[in-house]
């Protein structure tokens, strides 16, 4: 059977070969594309995911989004991805056309016209699905797994020391879809680094590929790379939105999860946008809880860690030949 797939993204380098896996993965069906400020503006966002698209030799329509997020002013990262947001790439203009209407609108549409048969995957900060829900809370329930590739579970951010930047972009959204009772999968920035990370022994084997998939894949994030060795101390190539993806196409690639309740700082000076995972299990088990928060239930499965042979096996089933 086809699994029908909505992605929310922000396209820049890293965003674009999760577009990409999504396109080239045999029994994924793309709905749609809907793009978000965050990473880029939404002009540039949109203009990298449908050239992405038009790779794959697919017509997924892109529906342009909220170009800030709901309280706060934008804070791109055209630092880390390039001035084009696919590393100074500067990949022609796209064919394929925006499509007419307005994300929310998108988003609304195809999780009724598909309920309980469609899967949600989000890239960047969660403005459009949170406005989505403000308009229309009944569609929380209807998403069957929305895996949100942000947040980071008790470990250091990589915006702040608290906060992942997806989360922290938009952290009043971030809380509005964390407290939706959607069924939300967390793959927080940890995720993708360490053993995740792709060596340079990796990114040669991804070369060797040789296709025009391949070929971009790596090229688009050659910028990124050269600050998550530098600044990030990481070793090596860190796709975090392809390992959210990933996880999303494969579920099995999760080796240690665990469903929690986990909630977001909108408030804090010094923890704007923490993902605040109660993965000891002691909201409602200590008698200084209010009862508010003793009665909230865990509400997101959270991965912290994926098989590093099985992911990067998948990315290069989606590079390959067809």
């Amino acid at each position: 059977m086809t699994r029908k797939l909505l992605i929310d993204s922000d396209t820049a380098s890293d965003d674009a070969v999760a577009i990409l896996m999504a396109h080239r993965y045999p029994d994924i069906k793309v709905l749609a594309v809907t793009i978000v400020s965050g990473n880029l503006r939404v002009v540039d966002g949109s203009r990298n995911a449908r050239y992405t698209i038009e790779l794959c030799d697919a017509q997924t329509p892109v529906y342009s989004g909220c170009e800030r997020p709901l309280l706060r002013e934008p804070a791109h990262a055209y630092w880390y991805h390039g001035s084009d947001g696919m590393g100074g790439m500067n990949y022609p203009e796209p064919k394929l056309r925006q499509a007419q209407g307005h994300a929310i609108d998108a988003l609304i549409e195809n999780i009724r016209a598909h309920a309980n048969d469609v899967m949600l995957v989000t890239l960047g900060p969660l403005t459009n699905v949170a406005a989505a829900l403000l308009r229309a809370p009944e569609i929380a329930s209807m998403v069957s797994r929305c895996v949100v590739m942000g947040g980071a579970a008790n470990v250091v951010g990589n915006v702040t020391p608290a906060a992942e930047y997806n989360i922290w972009c938009d952290p009043e959204a971030a809380r509005i879809v964390f407290r939706s009772g959607m069924n939300l999968e967390m793959v927080g920035w940890e995720v993708g680094r360490g053993a995740a990370a792709l060596t340079e022994t990796d990114i040669a084997r991804v070369y060797a590929l040789d296709t025009p998939y391949a070929q971009f894949a790596m090229d688009c994030n050659v910028h990124a790379l050269e600050l998550a060795k530098n600044w990030q101390g990481d070793p090596g190539m860190t796709l975090h939105d392809p390992t959210a993806m990933a996880i999303a196409l494969d579920p099995t690639l999760s080796k240690r999860s665990g469903k929690y309740r986990v909630d977001v700082e909108t408030r804090g000076e010094l923890t704007r946008g923490m993902t605040v995972v109660d993965e000891r299990r002691i909201v409602g088990t200590q008698k200084f809880f209010t009862d508010e928060w003793a009665v909230r239930e865990p509400n997101v499965l959270t991965h912290h860690e994926l098989d590093a042979a099985k992911w990067k096996a998948l990315l290069h089933q989606c590079l390959r030949k067809s």
